[in-house]
């Protein structure tokens, strides 16, 4: 019996990622971060000074980039593993804004489909259940205020050393980031028509993680039928 596929929206700083590896280990599936993919060609772009706006440049750029998401949740670029500098707060502001652009999308998007045929992902982002993978068997939009994913992004990035930034700054870049993700053309936040809203607010990771392995149950049992 062919795996299932989990799909994971919501904005940014919601916990998607930390969730979708807590379940992929549980499941013994494979976690996608479709997020550190963006991340990756920001971070590239970046480095290479190349302008941001200059849509053509950028997709000519991934056409010559690898990007590897490990098993183990390790992100590698042309080799190289940058799963700590896309984490940066000028590379998370800058990822939203190439993540506007369509071509950067299309290029990606057809690189995670792919990744998923087979099935046994958990996919996380902004616009899975929507655009990359609608078939997906569990869809989820995990969401939670602006202050409780502020908290958790301070948190973060103190435990990893890679901003000094305050809480005040970290909610107003989220709400900023939130803003660009919701309005932009190509692919904007939403939730799936057939998504189940998980509001994490007031949730322990564990207690989120739990909520989507009951959603995913029935899928689940089929899949071992």
């Amino acid at each position: 019996m062919k795996k299932i596929n989990i799909a994971i929206d919501g904005p940014s700083a919601a916990g998607k990622s930390s969730i979708a590896k807590i379940l992929a280990g549980k499941l013994g599936y494979v976690h996608l971060d479709t997020g550190a993919m963006y991340r990756c060609t920001a971070y590239k772009a970046l480095q290479q000074g190349i302008d941001l706006s200059d849509e053509a440049a950028l997709v000519n750029m991934l056409k010559e980039t690898e990007i590897e998401l490990t098993p183990a949740g390790t992100v590698i670029l042309d080799g190289t593993d940058v799963s700590h500098a896309i984490r940066a707060d000028e590379v998370s502001m800058t990822a939203s804004k190439v993540a506007s652009l369509s071509g950067v999308r299309k290029e990606l998007v057809a690189r995670q489909q792919k990744m998923a045929e087979a099935g046994g992902f958990i996919m996380d982002g902004r616009d899975i259940g929507t655009v990359v993978l609608p078939q997906a068997e569990v869809k989820v939009f995990m969401t939670a205020s602006p202050h409780a994913r502020a908290l958790r992004r301070l948190r973060q990035n103190q435990e990893e050393a890679i901003s000094e930034s305050d809480l005040a700054t970290v909610e107003k870049e989220i709400e900023e980031r939130d803003y660009q993700d919701t309005h932009r053309k190509s692919s904007p936040l939403k939730k799936a028509d057939d998504a189940i809203v998980l509001d994490t607010s007031d949730l322990s990771i564990q207690e989120t993680a739990d909520a989507i392995l009951k959603m995913a149950e029935p899928f689940l049992k089929e899949e071992h039928a």
